[in-house]
């Protein structure tokens, strides 16, 4: 039997529909799918783009953290991160999890957005609009 998540890191854009896919079986009846979406600012700060580093090891990483939510929860879950160069708009993270009922399928992909950002080495770097760069995540 193959695992009961995906973890993904990659420079291309993310696929939301395989990770959807991954994750959805016929006894489900939620699907929750979290985009973490770059945004044009940071606590007050103007910001044109974003550069992703990740750690050698952050898939790996990336893959304990959805191990250890799809052991918990016994669901199917997916964490997709991007690295490289992203722009306002695009997508930098893709979580998701199906589950029968909605609450578990919610609950499940909060914890498991919570963690990916806590235990994922990924860090980056913030071009701000005033010209100027800062790392975050360091």
């Amino acid at each position: 039997m193959s695992e009961p998540f995906l973890a993904a890191i990659t420079a291309d854009p993310i696929d939301r529909a395989a990770a959807e896919a991954f994750v959805s079986t016929p006894q489900d009846g939620a699907l929750v799918v979290f985009e973490g979406v770059v945004r044009d600012h940071d606590h007050g700060a103007a910001v044109n783009a974003l550069d992703y580093e990740a750690h050698p090891q952050a898939e790996e990483f990336l893959a304990e953290v959805c191990r250890e939510i799809a052991q918990e929860s016994g669901l199917r879950v997916a964490a997709i991160h991007r690295v490289g160069a992203l722009t306002i708009g695009d997508v930098a993270l893709v979580a998701a999890v199906a589950s029968p009922h909605r609450a578990d399928a919610f609950a499940v992909c909060a914890r498991l957005v919570d963690l990916v950002k806590e235990r994922t080495p990924i860090w980056k770097r913030q071009h701000l609009a005033e010209g100027t760069t800062e790392w975050v995540g360091l």
